[in-house]
């Protein structure tokens, strides 16, 4: 699995980094966040489905 999260989309709600704190990292400033890296570990493919599914603003997308 691989994951991705849209800047543009993002409002740093920091929903995702709860629900999969091991796979994406929040700036310091407001919030937004991106991937540690583009490939999902195997066992964290369930937290960042969770936190696909917490996005409200739908910023985050998994392949």
């Amino acid at each position: 699995m691989k994951v991705r999260v849209d800047p543009e989309r993002c409002q740093g709600h920091t929903l995702c980094a709860m629900h999969a704190p091991k796979v994406f990292e929040l700036s310091e400033i407001d919030g937004h966040s991106w991937p540690v890296a583009e490939d999902v570990p195997t066992d964290q493919e369930n937290a960042v489905v969770e936190a696909v599914r917490s996005c409200p603003e739908r910023a985050i997308g998994v392949f």
